[in-house]
């Protein structure tokens, strides 16, 4: 026997209530099958249909709404006066409507009269605006690219510095009985804002510095690309949590307006009081009328900058896996400003099986920070891979340039002392060698480059003149190429090149020899087992290095990739070698939150194995 208590049933009943109230009510949309328009035209019918909910109409009202959506998606494109035909599948609950579109004659462009008036008529961008307007007399009208042309004109003036711009005229006078239409567009730029003086506040960096990272002087003209490039600039540093550069109007129109009547704030009890003699009021339209007389000729747009510091210390770990070292580690501790003149300082301790590391930069900034600076760099490294062994540290003072066509230039003074064992050889060496770098990196994308490149040339010489164990000259240089075709095709090619002139090849320690093969060189070797070898088979390192790689992707499905690629290279002795090793395969890449995730299958032609391999590897190509 059930047992129902009235406060379950009233409770199930207010349950019911409210389930009805807080479910959305199902939505009738209708399906549109159109004829007698183009595919654009069509969709854009399709468009203004689905907003139309068909359950809120009786099919009267919905043949009425229908028709007017319709006509309104057909009129962007000039046709005022169609004639449409509307069917539904069923007048009582109808689920789908068929239109029959007949366009009638097209509205045509009579008059086209844009003007400027104010600094911006002398002004290239907003007169080049006007000038690709793509539209001419005769054209059918189409409202996109007057309304594109208002977007675009209004954008140039917050942009150039047009702050008291305004539209003169703005109508489209439409004459669907003459099949005409009129375009009217007039903008008073009023004067060009220039830069004003810049104010910093919050800095815990000498102001100078700052100072010189502006691209832009007092009295030039405005432009919202400089301030964006200042505060990507700021930002570059790294010397900021947080930065706000924002612009600030100079003058303020309408201060000293007075209150035209007294708000219910005033109403006081005036019995007895005296009235007083009131003069004439300003109103505050008079006032701004008045302003606007005699505004300044250049008016000017202050700066406020307002900056907080970055995190003195900063520590981050990473664990990852390569097959050409295994697992590995690594652990940074940054200190992007150590003193109020923005010096840096950062140490990294890195971890694999093969390959132990310990490094240091101390950067000194000097008057452009972001393009001249001295470092001083140190480190130790400890590997055991093949047939090297070697312990190495190294310290080198330097200056680095970064020019305004991209390329930065480090000269710099290395000393390294290194114990090793290279195959059969085992030798100790200390180095003192001048070097000198150029380098540029250009990407679009960087996580995933639709298009790229990079450059990289080194030139060091060592003499025994100076106290060097080994005289000799080294050069390496390389270069990578990223190009796409389309959004689905991406095409990557490398060559690598490097040589090393010296009498006494027994006395250059592995870190300065020729090593290849690896995930980012010739793949299907593993990591840096190409070089020559001596007489029990053990590599010695080469003189000489050439490395190229062509590589295709295409898009599968969003972010994963497919490749195929071709390697070919090796390090040698004599140039040029007999042959170079081959190797080519398939891959798959997908771009992760973390940057694109490389899994390569090689096959090495000149393995006697005939054997494939695997290279596996996480990060953009450069």
């Amino acid at each position: 026997m059930e047992n129902h208590s009235p406060f379950r049933s009233v409770a199930l009943s207010w349950g019911s209530a409210l389930a009805i109230l807080v479910l959305p009510a199902p939505v009738w949309a209708l399906d549109a099958t159109i004829e007698g328009v183009n595919d654009k035209m069509a969709d854009n019918v399709k468009i203004y249909l689905d907003s139309l909910d068909g359950s809120q109409y009786n099919i009267n009202r919905l043949r009425a709404e229908v028709a007017r959506l319709t006509q309104e998606a057909i009129r962007v494109y000039g046709y005022y006066e169609p004639q449409i035909d509307i069917r539904f599948d069923n007048e009582e609950k109808p689920e789908e409507v068929f239109l029959t579109i007949d366009k009638g004659e097209p509205v045509k462009l009579e008059v086209i009269d844009f003007t400027l008036q104010g600094d911006a008529a002398e002004d290239k961008p907003f007169k080049q605006a006007i000038a690709d307007y793509p539209q001419k007399k005769g054209d059918v009208l189409r409202h996109q690219p007057y309304d594109s042309l208002k977007g675009k004109l209004q954008g140039l003036t917050i942009e150039r510095g047009y702050f008291d711009w305004h539209f003169t005229d703005q109508r489209m006078e439409v004459r669907p009985w003459a099949h005409s239409a009129r375009l009217y567009l007039g903008i008073d730029s009023g004067p060009r804002y220039r830069f004003g003086d810049v104010t910093i506040s919050g800095n815990h960096i000498v102001e100078d510095r700052l100072r010189n990272l502006i691209p832009f002087e007092t009295g030039d003209p405005y432009l919202s690309s400089q301030v964006a490039e200042f505060t990507n600039q700021l930002g570059q540093t790294e010397w900021f949590g947080s930065i706000s550069v924002r612009p600030r109007l100079d003058i303020q129109k309408g201060v000293l307006a007075l209150p035209e009547q007294k708000g219910w704030y005033y109403a006081v009890d005036d019995d007895g009081i005296p009235t007083p003699v009131r003069g004439p009021r300003i109103s505050s339209d008079a006032l701004i009328s008045a302003a606007a007389l005699y505004p300044p000729k250049n008016p000017s747009m202050p700066i406020d900058v307002s900056l907080t510091p970055a995190d003195r210390h900063q520590f981050e770990t990473g664990i990852g896996f390569a097959t050409d070292v295994g697992p590995r580690l690594q652990f940074s501790w940054d200190q992007p400003w150590v003193n109020r003149y923005g010096h840096s300082w950062d140490n990294k301790l890195y971890l694999s099986g093969p390959d132990q590391q310990f490094s240091g930069n101390y950067n000194i900034p000097l008057d452009d920070p972001l393009r001249d600076s001295y470092r001083l760099q140190y480190g130790l490294r400890n590997q055991d891979i093949e047939d090297t062994q070697s312990f190495e540290s190294t310290v080198d003072f330097g200056r680095r340039w970064v020019f305004d066509n991209g390329w930065e230039q480090t000269i710099y003074l290395r000393a390294t002392y290194e114990d090793f064992t290279q195959g059969n050889e085992s030798n100790e060496v200390l180095l003192l060698y001048p070097g000198v770098n150029w380098t540029r990196t250009r990407t679009r994308n960087p996580q995933f480059p639709s298009w790229g490149d990079r450059q990289n040339l080194t030139l060091q010489y060592s003499s025994e003149s100076w106290g060097s164990d080994a005289e000799f000259f080294r050069a390496t240089g390389d270069t990578a190429w990223i190009r796409s075709l389309g959004d689905n095709y991406r095409f990557i090619g490398r060559l690598g090149a490097g040589t090393i002139e010296t009498d006494d090849f027994a006395q250059i320690p592995p870190s300065l020899r020729f090593f290849t093969g690896g995930d980012t060189t010739v793949r299907g070797y593993s990591y840096e087992s190409l070089s020559p070898e001596d007489s029990d088979g053990k590599l010695t390192g080469g003189q000489q290095l050439f490395t190229a790689s062509i590589e295709a992707q295409r898009r599968i499905t969003g972010k994963w990739w497919g490749a195929a690629f071709y390697d070919a290279g090796d390090a040698f002795n004599d140039w040029w070698p007999d042959e170079l090793k081959k190797a080519a395969g398939l891959g798959v890449r997908w771009i992760s939150p973390v940057g694109p995730i490389r899994l390569d299958v090689a096959h090495p032609f000149d393995d006697p194995d005939d054997s494939f391999r695997i290279h596996f590897a996480i990060g953009p190509e450069f």
